[in-house]
């Protein structure tokens, strides 16, 4: 029974200085940028699992979880549902996990899977948000500007081409 949780391989190598950098300044710039507009317009764009939006985007940009649509529509489906549930069944511990499930399993069906969208409903629900603007910000214009500002960091330099795939 152990044999199978111990694990089959190695570690991954430590990723190259430039792909570290990478890291840094899109966490960076991408949060900073966010942020920065959130402040001048007035307007919430700033969400806790943008942040971990920031590793993939910049750290791990060729995963297949790290692609445009996947950033964009699976944070608007996962808000979308923390949305739905708050609004029809309001806030507890079930509505939460019944968020997070239902948005794993319509982020797959719509093959969308981004894991920091995951924690949207909990955004949502543990938040009170039952406005439907929520959607379009912070949401949309903020999973918009990451993925800009990741099309321009991850195609600085010679032989990167991101992002893998756009549908």
């Amino acid at each position: 029974m152990f044999e199978k949780i111990k694990g089959s391989a190695k570690s991954p190598a430590r990723p190259a200085i430039p792909q570290i950098l990478n890291g840094l300044i899109g966490g960076f710039a991408g949060i900073g940028v966010v942020a920065y507009l959130a402040e001048v317009s007035n307007l919430p764009l700033l969400m806790a699992p943008f942040g971990a939006t920031c590793v993939l985007l910049f750290a791990a940009p060729a995963a297949p979880l790290a692609q445009p649509r996947n950033v964009v529509l699976g944070h608007l489906i996962a808000a979308s549902v923390g949305l739905l549930v708050l609004n029809i069944l309001g806030a507890g511990l079930f509505q939460m996990a019944l968020g997070v499930g239902v948005a794993i399993a319509l982020m797959q069906v719509f093959r969308a899977v981004h894991p920091p969208a995951g924690a949207n409903p909990l955004v949502v629900i543990l938040g009170g948000v039952t406005d439907w603007w929520f959607l379009v910000t912070p949401v949309l214009i903020g999973a918009l500007t990451l993925v800009l500002i990741a099309l321009v960091l991850n195609n600085l330099g010679k032989g990167k081409n991101w992002p893998v795939y756009w549908a």
